[in-house]
């Protein structure tokens, strides 16, 4: 099987994305994990420091390494991780890859703070002979994968590419995740901002690590393919993902008002979550392929 850096590498050449899909639940995770089986793709899965801290770092990445045994093509991420300490705990269970999230921050606080965990990590990878990725982000896009009702008025500006190749140069990561009008949660009422895709360009032409696209949900379609085609490598869901798994529970739980067995509802709320990735994947594959 590849190691998640071949296959970002692939993305790269071939011009493609890989999924990323936040879980908080074994529906969820159930479900990704047939996609991939099914369509033979990878992906990652992500999970924050509140999804890690409702599961169990170690519980997680040992339910991934099952999946993995069975040829499922997926790798672990630690998402939206805000210390040393959490990244160390991820990496210590087995993570693929570590988001340090000082996005907030001033950008010379940011590549510190990022810089210190990437020399952690890579010391890590030499006396454990692993291969695990570090992301950084510059740029705050909001903090939860919630329905919104109005744009958070706290957004940072869009990365300029004069601050992504200093933090890229100065830190090391192995992936970069700019701010380019995306937002964390989906607006309730209208599709999430369009994209700078000219940004996205210049930021691609800028820095030859790959670059990621958090806050996915809501995003309007056709942004999502421009941004692909001027960079982008890796994209997040995780609002659709949530909404999906809540609504398939209460509607089977409707359907099915005295049954009180787990394995009779909850396949409904997989299939659900399944249909939800792969017609994601269908409308923004529809026009590019």
């Amino acid at each position: 099987m590849r190691t998640l850096r071949q296959v970002l590498q692939d993305a790269q050449k071939n011009n493609q994305i890989v999924w990323h899909i936040n879980v908080a639940s074994y529906e969820q995770l159930e479900a990704v994990a047939r996609v991939s089986q099914k369509k033979q793709m990878p992906f990652l899965v992500g999970v924050s420091e509140g999804e890690r801290e409702a599961w169990g770092v170690a519980r997680i990445a040992d339910l991934v390494k099952v999946y993995r045994a069975e040829g499922v093509e997926i790798f672990l991420n630690a998402d939206h991780t805000h210390s040393l300490e959490k990244i160390q705990e991820a990496v210590n269970a087995g993570f693929d890859e570590v988001l340090f999230d000082a996005g907030k921050k001033d950008l010379p606080e940011n590549i510190a703070l990022t810089k210190e965990v990437v020399a952690w990590v890579k010391s890590y990878n030499v006396n454990h002979k692993t291969d695990i990725l570090v992301e950084g982000e510059v740029g705050y896009i909001g903090s939860s994968s919630v329905e919104l009702d109005t744009l958070p008025t706290d957004l940072s500006a869009h990365t300029t590419v004069a601050d992504a190749q200093m933090f890229c140069a100065q830190t090391g990561i192995d992936l970069f995740a700019p701010a380019v009008g995306n937002i964390h949660g989906m607006l309730k009422n209208q599709s999430n901002p369009l994209l700078n895709i000219d940004r996205i360009t210049e930021l691609t032409r800028a820095v030859t690590i790959p670059l990621v696209l958090h806050g996915g949900s809501g995003t309007p379609i056709q942004s999502m393919r421009e941004a692909i085609r001027a960079g982008i490598r890796v994209i997040h869901i995780s609002t659709e993902i949530r909404i999906a798994w809540r609504n398939a529970l209460e509607q089977t739980l409707a359907n099915h008002p005295r049954d009180i067995v787990p394995y009779h509802i909850l396949p409904e709320v997989i299939r659900a979550i399944e249909f939800v990735i792969e017609e994601k994947i269908k409308q923004v594959y529809t026009e590019n392929n």
